[in-house]
């Protein structure tokens, strides 16, 4: 498609060509061209592409629903932020087998996904979604400022260009948290009692992984236990500003490496994969 001719004085179309016939989407993914992961590295890749994938899933139920209109558009800027992150990930994982980032999206099963149990918890009220936001925020940003020195120039890249986005995620949960637990008595009760139910899926994030230990030995990836002193040290602080407790006790089994997963996660998959497995190879 080229531009048009405007009908009134046969001058070019101001706006210009605006054809997207020729985009090919994997230009928009992040990562060092025609690289391929080795099966360590393709796993790990798979697991932050499934924690990202999943949540930005979850936030988009939130467009049209959020409690104002600019929350409609920032929620659904995140998770798009979140969806070309796990984007960039699945089709780093899926250079080692000649999967692309849609197979590894549509065509798995429940027990073939490998997100921690946090991502999963349901959206629940607007302050249960905040909750789980500012403990994702924060543990993502720790995360890719960490993997943003990987050897592997693929990660390396994709976490360079993840952490700037995350940046604002954790401010956009900051900022609410502080809001909520400092409003009215109602959005602070909401706010103690979501932080008090998302908190048991935290220590997930942290746990070691032989996976992860081979990795890390070889530069290319992070032990997940080396982030927690400062994720601690974020929260504790907005919780300090908040007046909020972290909540102590409770700890959920976890198991999203292995495949065990929290009951919400098949009926996300239900409605995210609906479209493809119904109609496959449908294109538009």
């Amino acid at each position: 498609m080229t531009a048009q001719t405007a009908d009134t004085g046969g001058s070019p179309d101001v706006h210009g060509d605006v054809s997207v016939d020729h985009l090919e989407l994997v230009e928009e993914l992040t990562g060092a061209a025609g690289a391929s992961a080795s099966p360590d590295v393709a796993k790990y890749a798979l697991w932050l592409g499934d924690d990202s994938l999943i949540l930005a899933q979850q936030l988009g139920a939130w467009i049209a629903n959020a409690p104002e209109l600019e929350e409609d558009v920032a929620l659904g800027n995140i998770a798009l932020d979140l969806l070309g992150h796990a984007r960039s990930l699945l089709h780093y994982a899926g250079t080692a087998d000649g999967r692309t980032e849609d197979d590894l999206a549509y065509w798995r099963d429940e027990p073939e996904f490998r997100c921690v149990w946090l991502f999963e918890q349901p959206n629940g009220d607007f302050a249960q979604t905040i909750a789980r936001q500012l403990a994702a925020s924060v543990y993502l940003f720790e995360l890719y400022s960490a993997l943003a020195g990987s050897t592997d120039a693929t990660l390396a890249a994709i976490a360079a260009k993840a952490v700037k986005e995350v940046d604002y995620h954790r401010d956009h949960a900051v900022q609410w948290t502080l809001r909520l637990a400092g409003g009215t008595d109602e959005s602070r009760r909401r706010m103690i009692r979501a932080v008090s139910d998302v908190w048991p899926y935290v220590d997930e994030l942290f746990r070691d992984e032989e996976l992860t230990d081979r990795l890390a030995e070889a530069e290319i990836a992070v032990r997940p236990s080396v982030l927690r002193p400062g994720f601690d040290a974020a929260i504790d602080e907005v919780f300090a500003e908040a007046d909020l407790e972290v909540p102590r006790g409770v700890i959920a089994s976890g198991g999203g490496r292995r495949g065990e997963h929290f009951p919400t996660l098949g009926f996300i998959l239900a409605e995210m994969q609906v479209l493809a497995r119904q109609y496959p190879g449908a294109t538009w």
